[in-house]
């Protein structure tokens, strides 16, 4: 018997992974419903994104596998690096000095139980 699991992308996030990790650390391992639990007592810019990508997947697995969000579990969360935008700005003694924007990509996995 395989495990039923359902994979969820987030690509292009405007936000730094960095921060965006201080989110994934929050849920990684815990019950679907739980996680989302706690990412509305959390106030980081970044949860809303985690939230919608773990919404998206509790979605799937009802569509796939009929199952609810009790039965499911956020067994891998990975925040990567996306694309870097780079821009400038002007500096004293006629310098310039480049800003990194830097975005990121989710990899989310939910199990079933």
């Amino acid at each position: 018997m395989e495990e039923k699991t359902v994979k969820v992308k987030v690509k292009d996030i405007a936000q730094s992974p960095l921060k965006l990790r201080l989110v994934a650390d929050v849920v990684r391992g815990k019950n679907a419903s739980d996680a989302l639990d706690r990412l509305m007592l959390l106030q980081k810019k970044g949860n809303n994104v985690v939230q919608k990508a773990i919404l998206s997947g509790i979605a799937n697995a009802r569509e796939q596998y009929g199952v609810d969000k009790e039965d499911l579990l956020v067994s891998k969360i990975e925040v990567g690096e996306g694309r870097t935008l780079k821009r400038t700005r002007f500096a004293s003694r006629g310098r310039v000095s480049v800003i990194n924007k830097r975005r990121s990509n989710i990899i989310l996995e939910l199990k079933v139980k």
